[in-house]
C-alpha cells in the first residue's frame, strides 16, 4: 500500500531525475590576454577545417581597450568553436580622444583565431571530455593599465569585462541546464608590460590578478597557464627576458600554475611582434599538452 505522501512525491521524483538525466557537465576553459590571445596575425584563411570543433561551446569577445561597442562578439550567446570575424576599430577624432584603437584583427584578414583552436583541437585527439570556452582578450593591453586589480576604474577595465563576460557565460549556459566547471585559465600577454615602468611590478601585478580570478570565480583550484610571445621586440627589447622571468616566477610561486614556453613558434617577420596563424596553433597545442601534464601531478 502507497501512503499519499508518497503518492505525491513520486512524480516530484520521476521530474527530478529527469532533470538530472538531461543535465549536462562542461569543462570550462578561459582564454584572455593581448593580441597574441586575440589571434591578430593568425588569419582566418589559414585555419584548416576541423568538424569537430563544432563539439564545443564558445563564447567570445575580442577587441582592443577600452572595451566597448567596437569589439568583436559572440552576441552575448553561445555559439560553437571557431575563428572570429574582424570589426573595425573606431576611427578618426573619436579613436584620437579614446585612445588605443587597433581593431581586434588585421585589416588584411577577415578574421582570426588564438590559441583556443589548437587547445581544443589538441585536447580532443586525447579524451572525449566535453569542453566550452570563453574567451576576452584586448591587443595591446598591458595588466599594469588595463588588467589591474589594484587600481580600480579604467586600469582594471578588461579585468571587468573578463568576469562580466565569464559570469554572464556561465549563468546562460546554466539555464540551458549545462553546469561548467573551471578546468584552466590560458593566459597569453606581458608584451606591453615590456617596458622600464611596468616591467619591474610585472610580478606582483600578474600575481594579484590570477589570484583575484580565482576567488571571483569561486575556482580556487583553476589551474592556471600562463605565456608569452619571446620573440616580441625581434631581440632589440631589452625587458622581455625580465618579463619571461616574471611569469616563471608567478607560475612556481602560484599553485596549480605553468609557465608554457612558445619559443620557436613561428612568428610573423619583420617584426616578429604576432604569432602566425601556424605558430598560434602550435601555442595552443602547447598550453593542451601543459595542461594535461599538470592534471596529472597529484
Amino acid at each position: 500500500m502507497m501512503y499519499p505522501m508518497f503518492r505525491q512525491l513520486t512524480p516530484c521524483l520521476a521530474l527530478l531525475a529527469a532533470n538530472l538525466a538531461n543535465a549536462e557537465i562542461r569543462d570550462l576553459i578561459l582564454v584572455a590576454g593581448q593580441s597574441n590571445a586575440v589571434g591578430y596575425d593568425a588569419y582566418a584563411e589559414e585555419l584548416p577545417s576541423d568538424p569537430k570543433d563544432a563539439a564545443t561551446m564558445f563564447w567570445w569577445r575580442v577587441g582592443d581597450p577600452p572595451p566597448d561597442e567596437f569589439d568583436g562578439t559572440s552576441a552575448r550567446q553561445w555559439t560553437t568553436l571557431q575563428f572570429q570575424p574582424r570589426t573595425p576599430a573606431m576611427s578618426g577624432d573619436a579613436a584620437k580622444k579614446t585612445g588605443r584603437q587597433y581593431g581586434n584583427f588585421n585589416k588584411k584578414t577577415k578574421g582570426g583565431f588564438g590559441p583556443e583552436i589548437g587547445m581544443v583541437r589538441t585536447l580532443a585527439t586525447k579524451e572525449t571530455r566535453p569542453l566550452a570556452v570563453i574567451k576576452t582578450a584586448f591587443s595591446g593591453t598591458s595588466v599594469a593599465a588595463d588588467w589591474n586589480v589594484g587600481l580600480p576604474g579604467k586600469a582594471d577595465a578588461c579585468y571587468r569585462s573578463m568576469i562580466d563576460e565569464t559570469k554572464t557565460a556561465i549563468a546562460y549556459a546554466k539555464a540551458k541546464d549545462i553546469t561548467l566547471r573551471p578546468r584552466a585559465f590560458v593566459w597569453v600577454q606581458g608584451e606591453s608590460d615590456a617596458n622600464a615602468k611596468d616591467a619591474p611590478a610585472y610580478v606582483a601585478n600578474l600575481s594579484a590578478m590570477l589570484k583575484s580570478l580565482r576567488t571571483e570565480l569561486d575556482a580556487p583550484d583553476l589551474i592556471l597557464l600562463i605565456g608569452v610571445n619571446t620573440r616580441f621586440g625581434n631581440g632589440k627589447n631589452a625587458f622581455m627576458p625580465k618579463i619571461v622571468e616574471a611569469q616563471k616566477e608567478v607560475a612556481a610561486a602560484l599553485p596549480r600554475t605553468r609557465y608554457v614556453d612558445t619559443v620557436g613558434a613561428e612568428t610573423l617577420p619583420p617584426t616578429h611582434t604576432h604569432f602566425s596563424a601556424a605558430g598560434t596553433l602550435e601555442v595552443g597545442r602547447r598550453f593542451a599538452e601543459a595542461l594535461l601534464s599538470l592534471e596529472q601531478i597529484k
